[in-house]
């Protein structure tokens, strides 16, 4: 009984959805998928709980600006599922013009009835009645104080993280890249496994299965797909024709330059994209060996390279940050046997790369990922111990902030004189002679993204 299908309205599963999130901090797209799953809501109605549920992630600050402008209570006091249903039904007034104040109202007190009491029914209906009419009146409450603190508020990002934003980018950029991040029609990137199919193959194919999809601007043998809900159930993806992964994550790979022949060592492989595209660019023929500190993600690995036809890819249970290959023989053949072309060090980071995708990772605190650099430092210092003489090492993160960036770069090369950077190539971005580049969503329509490219020199 417990998994049959249950009856709810698309405002009940935003709500349930939250919820899950609220007591759990569920990843947001994993407590859809576990809502959705378990529900009978039409397309229509999962495609408006999922604007709404990222929604209410993307402005909460916001929201609870408003809320707080017009509470007689203050927000910490409210009962945390009344405080949900606020948060939903202002989110639907402020931003979503297509749905009627009065529908959203007259709702968000059918939710309070249902899920607390009577009372907090006529709490919520009263305040939303007069939020809705500052709406319609223009009367808003004015977001006011200083450039970081506006920006802060308007977009609900942390402002010591707007604060460091602003630092590199400046106000106007910090602006446009906030803005970017709380977009909510973000094309799904795919690539196309060239060992199976081609460009146009796959276009077609993705159309006759009624997607709406076409060629990524700059990025060769990649697809853009919009609206096109979960993905993976499409017989093209059973076919192994594609798989989902960013173009900045892409362009990583194509900095490491993998060729034919090439024996590849990705050290944090997990989703397991950056190993897709390395067998690609190798043409199926070499050897990689994926690695990660979680069991169950490299069995997703494995069957997602039995269904795009890879053949060379292993993969290995470690924790990159310790050294991880065990001797077979004498030292010195097992250094030769563990030797890479190439280190992939993809290393776990805060994400600030990817709140356009995961809206609830700017509620990440500096203590959330005080420790992360020196846990990066230690996977690099690692991986980098399997890199052959003139080999590749390359690190990269989907976060924008220099501490777990460029300063980890920094240290690594000083503690680490055999080996220097090297510049490369991308295409859609250019020459980066420096040997490393961020990439900005708002600037390259990539998930943020960093890059650095280093070559073992000498024979240490």
């Amino acid at each position: 009984m417990g998994h049959a299908n249950t009856q709810l309205s698309a405002r009940e599963a935003a709500l349930k959805i939250l919820g899950v999130y609220r007591r759990q901090k569920a990843w947001s797209d994993l407590a859809i998928n576990s809502v959705i799953k378990r529900s009978s809501l039409s397309a229509v109605d999962i495609s408006l709980t999922v604007q709404m549920v990222y929604g209410v992630l993307q402005n909460m600050t916001l929201c609870d600006f408003y809320i707080s402008h017009y509470s007689s209570i203050e927000l910490k006091k409210l009962e945390p599922r009344v405080l949900d249903i606020l948060r939903l039904s202002i989110f639907q007034i402020v931003f979503l013009t297509k749905i009627p104040h009065t529908a959203a109202v007259n709702e968000g007190v059918i939710l309070a009835k249902k899920f607390s009491n009577q009372r907090a029914a006529g709490f919520v209906n009263a305040l939303l009645r007069k939020a809705s009419k500052a709406v319609i009146d223009g009367t808003l409450p004015e977001i006011t104080g200083d450039n970081v603190h506006r920006l802060s508020l308007r977009f609900s990002h942390p402002q010591w993280l707007v604060k460091q934003f602003c630092e590199v980018l400046g106000e106007a950029d910090t602006e446009a890249l906030l803005m970017q991040n709380n977009n909510d029609k973000v094309p799904t990137t795919i690539q196309v496994n060239t060992i199976l199919t081609d460009t146009s193959e796959l276009l077609s194919l993705l159309k006759s299965e009624g997607i709406d999809a076409k060629c990524h601007p700059w990025l060769k043998d990649c697809i853009e797909v919009v609206g096109a809900g979960n993905i993976t159930r499409l017989e093209s993806y059973l076919k192994g024709y594609f798989y989902i992964q960013d173009a900045a994550a892409r362009l990583s790979v194509v900095a490491a330059g993998p060729r034919k022949g090439d024996f590849v060592l990705d050290g944090c492989a997990a989703p397991g994209g950056k190993s897709f595209a390395s067998a690609i660019m190798m043409e199926n023929s070499g050897h990689i060996l994926a690695c990660d500190v979680h069991a169950a993600k490299l069995r997703h690995i494995e069957s997602g390279s039995t269904r795009m036809g890879i053949g060379i890819i292993d993969t290995m249970e470690m924790d990159a940050s310790k050294k991880i290959m065990a001797s077979k023989g004498s030292a010195k053949d097992s250094e030769k046997e563990t030797m890479a072309d190439i280190v992939l060090a993809d290393v776990p980071c805060s994400g600030f790369g990817i709140i356009r995708k995961k809206p609830e990772i700017r509620f990440k605190t500096k203590q959330d990922i005080a420790g992360l650099p020196q846990l990066q430092l230690n996977i690099l210092s690692t991986l980098s111990s399997y890199v052959k003489p003139d080999g590749v090492l390359l690190y990269s993160t989907c976060t924008l902030l220099r501490c777990e960036n460029e300063d980890v770069i920094g240290s690594f090369l000083n503690q680490n004189k055999n080996f220097i950077i090297e510049g490369f190539s991308l295409p859609g971005v250019g020459e980066i002679k420096e040997g490393m580049t961020t990439l900005w969503p708002h600037l390259n329509g990539t998930d943020g993204f960093f890059i650095c490219k280093m070559r073992k020199i000498g024979d240490n």
